[in-house]
């Protein structure tokens, strides 16, 4: 799941992030994954002990690059900003992508850890200035690279799924229910998605309501 970095962005928290834009995040709703289990479980209920692999995912059918999904995010949190601890509005800004880790860390290195130990030393010396301006920002930093390091292989990964069966799976439901002139109740059909649509109105919604503000 990408909400980590979604919530962190929408919170004004992130200015990078490590990732290749045009790497797909092999996304979906896990309605969908719970869909493809009972039918696949109907599916092969009584039958042969031929084991089936069923792969649920996005990246073949209906892929999402990085950066469309952050094209979406700054859209979402520019129309819906969230709100700072003080009340005041937060403002969201296109993130500085970077392909590498040994570049991520360099970047990190001179834009910010080293301004750090700078403010670091200032609170040394004058120990009565108000708030604590180094721990702070050390704490946001620390995040970014924790979430860097828990994201690494896969905003840097490649691979497109093989759903073949998944899909073969799918057609034949689709193909029952048309018999029987009934709604299909199982779907788990990646193509229906509209990405833009699904994180703007359901998920990134759905994340704010149940999850962040608790």
């Amino acid at each position: 799941t990408v909400d980590s970095v979604i919530i962190a962005f929408g919170k004004g928290v992130l200015k990078c992030f490590l990732v290749d834009v045009n790497s797909v995040c092999d996304m979906i709703p896990v309605d969908m994954v719970a869909n493809a289990m009972i039918t696949a479980a109907a599916t092969h209920a009584g039958g042969s002990k031929v084991h089936m692999v069923y792969h649920v995912g996005s990246s073949h059918q209906n892929p999402v690059t990085f950066g469309e999904i952050h094209e979406i995010a700054v859209r979402y949190f520019t129309k819906n900003p969230l709100r700072s601890r003080n009340g005041s509005l937060i403002t969201v800004s296109k993130l500085r992508f970077i392909s590498s880790m040994a570049l991520f860390s360099f970047y990190m290195t001179l834009r910010y850890k080293l301004p750090l130990q700078l403010l670091k030393l200032i609170d040394i010396i004058y120990p009565w200035r108000k708030g604590d301006k180094y721990g702070d920002k050390n704490r946001k930093i620390e995040l970014a690279m924790r979430l860097v390091e828990l994201y690494e292989p896969y905003v840097l990964f490649k691979g497109i799924f093989d759903d073949r069966n998944t899909k073969s799976l799918c057609a034949n439901q689709k193909e029952e229910e048309s018999k029987n002139s009934e709604k299909m109740m199982f779907d788990f059909d990646p193509k229906v998605i509209n990405w833009g649509d699904y994180l703007t109105t359901i998920h990134i919604p759905g994340l704010i309501t149940h999850v962040l503000k608790r």
